[in-house]
């Protein structure tokens, strides 16, 4: 299953927000620097859905606001 990230760093409150099913909008106060809001946004999100950190993956975004991450069983 894939999940569509906006994401948006250097953000004063973090939090997560629902667009669509599988669509989320994730803002975080780590910055885009050295992959560290990528991160945290892999935290945030796997504590969210309520699975381990290992089962996602970031498929395409590293470098982009868009990320795609897979969840994996």
């Amino acid at each position: 299953m894939r999940i569509s990230v906006l994401a948006k760093a250097n953000s004063k409150i973090e939090k997560i927000e629902k667009l669509k099913e599988g669509e989320y909008k994730i803002s975080v106060h780590e910055p885009a620097h050295d992959g560290r809001a990528n991160l945290k946004i892999k935290k945030l999100l796997s504590d969210y859905l309520g699975i381990p950190k290992t089962s996602l993956k970031l498929v395409r975004g590293t470098k982009s606001k868009i990320k795609v991450f897979e969840i994996f069983e």
